[in-house]
């Protein structure tokens, strides 16, 4: 157990004793809600972050660490702060590890395999005992660093569970197959996918998934890479324009790329979805105000910010020695960017 370390408030300094006579229960269920260190039941989590609040105690992190060896900082390592896939995961992430009375470390790595490794050790620097890594791309090294220094670890499709490492699998399939169907039966035979580098395995997943749908109506699917942000469009649409046809659909690996694919048609004299149509991926909140409003296969992210830090709690709390993967499935949301082909 370690209290608080005296701090300047203007009032006498509040221990975690205080605490535990404020909301009437032990100190060590104070400490095990505060440092994530036991499961507690749920009116007594509640009682302890309400006296927590209505007293303004503050735990000392660095006595923590030295008495413990680990913070009560959960890790959350994304690639791009700017990406807007990401505020509304890490929201959901940071809501389920402050109810659960863990902080947050985050980290971007910005797709830099430097800035990557910065990050894995910057959480082994401040000893968090989990880390959430929530990119699409991760060195299998980098995975077995966090698990040889005990760190819990939650993965985004990076191939399954195992010791102290949990995976989150985006089930593509679903999403992808109503979106093909829907264009199918709306006449569009033609088809192609703004696909992101190929490296990166969610992309991999993705690409598979549209060509899977296609095949079962006995389809191909012309495939055009690109860097999957607001500046994939014109190299994207130029390199289409040069076939012997336009495609009548267009699918993009992500919503950023669809909209720079919609905008690079305009800017060519060509009319979305009247000419051509196109479905993004994701749907981020501008999938929904651009114009035209995008019709996107939807990746539930603040289910997946929330799910990380729970897979995460329940390795830490009820000491899970081997993680799970879970599985989160996608959908269809249909609006303007998509129309009829032009020749039906």
């Amino acid at each position: 157990m370690v209290e608080s370390a005296d701090e300047p408030t203007g009032h006498a300094a509040v221990r975690m004793r205080d605490v535990a006579a404020h909301c009437g229960l032990s100190e060590s269920t104070v400490s095990h809600v505060l440092n994530g260190t036991k499961a507690v039941s749920e009116p007594a989590r509640e009682k302890v972050l309400r006296a927590v609040r209505e007293l303004n105690y503050h735990r000392d992190s660095d006595a923590r660490r030295l008495a413990c060896g680990r913070s009560n900082f959960l890790g959350l390592i994304i690639s791009d702060i700017e990406n807007p896939f990401y505020p509304g995961l890490i929201k959901a992430f940071e809501t389920a590890a402050v109810d659960a009375g863990f902080e947050v470390l985050l980290c971007t790595t910005n797709y830099d395999p430097q800035r990557t490794q910065h990050a894995f050790r910057k959480m082994i620097e401040n000893k968090a005992p989990g880390v959430a890594v929530m990119t699409s791309r991760v060195d299998p090294q980098m995975a077995r660093y966090l698990a040889d220094h005990g760190v819990a670890s939650v993965f985004l499709d990076a191939g399954g569970p195992g010791p102290r490492q949990a995976n989150v699998r985006i089930e593509y399939g679903k999403g992808v197959t109503a979106a093909v169907n829907y264009l199918h039966n709306l006449g569009h035979r033609d088809f192609a996918l703004v696909a992101g580098p190929s490296g990166r395995a969610s992309h991999v997943a993705y690409r598979t998934a549209v060509e899977t749908a296609l095949a079962g109506f006995g389809l191909t699917l012309r495939v055009v890479e690109g860097a999957n942000d607001a500046a994939t469009g014109d190299p994207a649409v130029e390199r289409l324009l040069t076939g012997r046809r336009l495609p009548t659909a267009v699918l993009c690996s992500n919503d950023l790329a669809a909209m720079s694919v919609s905008r690079a048609f305009f800017e060519r004299g060509f009319r979305v979805p009247d000419d051509v149509s196109v479905v993004g991926a994701d749907d981020i909140p501008f999938a929904a105000v651009t114009q035209p409003p995008l019709t996107t296969v939807r990746m539930p992210r603040e289910r997946l910010g929330s799910l990380a830090s729970q897979l995460l709690q329940q390795m830490l709390l009820e000491k899970r020695e081997t993680g799970v993967e879970e599985v989160l499935d996608t959908e269809l949301v249909i609006r303007k960017s998509t129309a009829a082909a032009r020749h039906a």
